[in-house]
């Protein structure tokens, strides 16, 4: 079928993306410099190690394995550490991405599916969101993302760059099978965190915010599970491959879920309380963030299989069970918390 070269294939959605590939029957080659992706997740094909900022590298790996197109999912992904550290940010994120793109157009690679996020819009006028409400990131990691999609844009005007940007929102769950999972270092997203402090592995859960407008006082936020999304990339690769035309598509279940839902529903799934403490919001932190997904269903013929939260959070505590003889088995062993996040992270 495809050749496809996946930046970021060592990372939690990319390495899901290529197992959908090779299901497929395209062929992914992975491209990483592992700074946070995971040699182990890389199973359906080779692993070439290099930063998407070096040219040569790329132009290599291009020229070895000739790649029909590119899934572009490297980057840096945390939004508080882009506050404290924008340069490293738009150094990789959009200076990498640059550099990605003119190797594509040296080597005659004409589509790229690339992972953007619905930060991109900063803090929403209405919800849920279309791809038409105002782009006004709060951080610069929103900004960096919307960066490279207004390169894309120029890009496919200048140079018939095809390209499918992939705004996704709270990226969830695990692989069913089992072989993949959510590997971060530090970890940062909210049901990971969950079932870190279900299993004692953290102190507590920091949920934060309990005055918003909101059923009950917490944000509330759209999570998409992590093979669903792997699903879109491989549609939009074959919409490209279609000829479609290039379009920016947001990635949701349209279903919102609050913080302390999401708590709850780590309960209910692991049988066991989750230590937590309520604090203040944090500044720019949006009250709702819910996808309006219509136009990924019309042009990509896509849509979420696994809409309700708690079978999310069952997948992703079947991997860590796996992965953790402590939790399988019921002990408890305390570990210090390197990064406390709240409930509303990517």
């Amino acid at each position: 079928m495809a050749r496809v070269l996946v930046t970021g294939g060592a990372g939690f959605i990319g390495s899901h993306a290529c197992k959908q590939l090779a299901r497929r029957g395209h062929e992914p080659v992975v491209f990483d410099n592992l700074c946070r992706g995971r040699r182990e997740l890389v199973k359906w094909g080779p692993l070439e190690i290099g930063d998407i900022s070096d040219a040569a590298a790329l132009d290599r790996v291009f020229r070895q394995y000739r790649p029909d197109c590119v899934m572009h999912f490297a980057a840096l992904a945390y939004v508080g550490e882009s506050m404290s550290d924008p340069s490293s940010y738009y150094h990789t994120n959009v200076t990498g991405s640059l550099t990605l793109l003119d190797a594509m157009r040296r080597h005659g690679v004409d589509m790229m599916v690339f992972s953007s996020t619905c930060a991109t819009y900063g803090i929403p006028d209405v919800v849920p969101l279309t791809e038409s409400h105002p782009q006004h990131p709060i951080t610069p990691y929103g900004a960096s993302k919307l960066m490279v999609e207004r390169i894309l844009t120029d890009y496919g005007r200048a140079y018939d760059i095809a390209s499918v940007t992939l705004r996704y929102f709270n990226a969830a769950g695990s692989d069913p099978d089992g072989e993949i999972g959510e590997l971060h270092d530090p970890e940062t997203h909210a049901i990971p965190l969950l079932l870190m402090a279900a299993d004692g592995r953290i102190p507590r859960f920091e949920v934060y915010g309990t005055d918003f407008p909101t059923p009950d006082g917490s944000a509330v936020r759209d999570y998409i599970h992590v093979c669903d999304l792997a699903n879109a990339h491989v549609r939009a690769l074959d919409y490209l491959r279609d000829g479609g035309r290039s379009v920016a598509l947001n990635l949701g279940t349209g279903r919102g879920t609050s913080v302390l839902q999401l708590l709850e529903a780590v309960e209910r799934v692991t049988g066991r309380a989750v230590p937590h403490r309520l604090l203040p919001r944090r500044p720019g932190d949006p009250a709702i963030l819910v996808a309006d997904a219509v136009m990924a269903r019309k042009t990509l013929g896509w849509a979420p299989t696994v809409t309700d939260i708690a079978d999310m959070v069952a997948t992703a505590y079947a991997w860590i069970r796996r992965r953790s003889p402590a939790m399988a088995k019921g002990s408890v062993e305390t570990a210090p918390c390197a990064l406390h996040a709240g409930g509303v992270s990517r």
